[in-house]
């Protein structure tokens, strides 16, 4: 990850923290990815795609998570979810995008795992 990544990632962990959300996992990695932030919040444990842009000009930072990315966050939070064997009642997908200036825009239950053959 480069400089600009981990500070959008920093600035993404922070405004979940001010929401309430537990944070699990920073830049958890397996063979086949790697889950930007694992949080909890309410027993449901959210793995967390944190996307920046330099502007809006081309589409929003979540609309870059491709059906391609998705399918190895789903697979990468199954490995997550293997290891750490966690005591939730449910799981989900978020987005967080961010573009310089702006606010972080938090994207809950972006997109599910269902078609994907691993949940």
């Amino acid at each position: 990850m480069n400089d600009k990544g981990a500070k959008y990632e920093e600035q993404a962990a922070a405004f979940l923290k001010e929401a309430g959300f537990e944070i699990l996992d920073r830049n958890w990695a397996a063979p086949m990815g790697e889950l930007d932030i694992v949080a909890l919040k309410d027993d449901t444990v959210i793995f967390v795609e944190v996307r920046a842009r330099s502007s809006a000009a081309y589409g929003t930072p979540a609309d870059s998570v491709t059906p391609a990315k998705r399918a190895k966050l789903v697979k990468t939070a199954m490995a997550w979810i293997k290891a750490r064997r966690p005591a939730a009642e449910s799981f989900r997908f978020d987005v967080i995008g961010i573009v310089p200036g702006s606010g972080p825009e938090h994207i809950e239950d972006a997109f599910s795992a269902d078609g994907f053959g691993f949940f």
